[in-house]
């Protein structure tokens, strides 16, 4: 049985998560922003976490380190959609964006590090948009939409390089994620993946670490 912490598991890829990890056997310590979970089940433990408040965050930490299980597995899967269809960057909303699906996701994670058992993996849940590669071939897919957004995963990239390399000597694998085009509220009705499709493809990767630093779709590596 291994310590699973994941992010957002309220609802879509991240409530897909936990269960597939609870139908696995896992402990699960999941994080919610304002509604607890419906989740039930003697190995989740929930946890309030607001990504774009410090408070929250350390609050969250606190708790984590409470519970008393060293992770093995830390999902990044919390993040915010706010720009839609647009094609401008909102500063307002930019600046929203990124303290949510960057800073709050990097404060939170440093926090964690320390809890990580070694031979763990963080797992950055990002995007196909956040590829500068895959966003140029896939303009017809989405030429210039949610800036903002995509703007936030290519970051979440970047700071899985960085913590890679970083963390390299610690033997704690560090990796991007893209999950697919998944039917959720963020994805929408008409994606590709049921959550719980997506949520089976992380897993098989997050709990077979590959080599650290790369960015897959499933066991498919993709270019940033």
């Amino acid at each position: 049985m291994k310590t699973v912490l994941i992010t957002g598991v309220g609802k879509g890829i991240g409530r897909a998560l936990a269960e597939t990890c609870l139908a696995k056997e896992h402990f699960v310590i999941g994080t919610y922003q304002s509604t607890l979970p419906k989740i039930q089940h003697e190995r989740f433990v929930a946890v309030r976490l607001d990504l774009s408040d410090p408070d929250s965050i350390v609050a969250c930490e606190k708790s984590v380190r409470e519970i008393g299980y060293p992770i093995d597995i830390h999902i990044n899967n919390a993040g915010i959609l706010l720009d839609g269809d647009e094609t401008r960057v909102d500063p307002k909303k930019l600046r929203a964006t990124l303290e949510v699906n960057v800073i709050g996701t990097i404060d939170f994670t440093e926090r964690i590090i320390p809890l990580i058992n070694t031979g763990g993996h963080i797992v950055n849940i990002s995007s196909s948009a956040g590829s500068l590669a895959l966003s140029q071939k896939m303009k017809s897919h989405y030429p210039h939409h949610y800036p903002a957004y995509k703007i936030s995963k290519t970051a979440l990239n970047m700071y899985t390089v960085t913590l890679a390399e970083e963390l390299k000597k610690s033997s704690i694998t560090v990796s991007s994620v893209n999950p697919g085009w998944v039917k959720t509220d963020m994805g929408g009705p008409e994606g590709e993946y049921t959550p719980a499709q997506a949520a089976e493809r992380i897993y098989k990767l997050a709990i077979k670490p590959p080599k650290t630093g790369n960015f897959w779709f499933g066991n498919k590596k993709l270019p940033w």
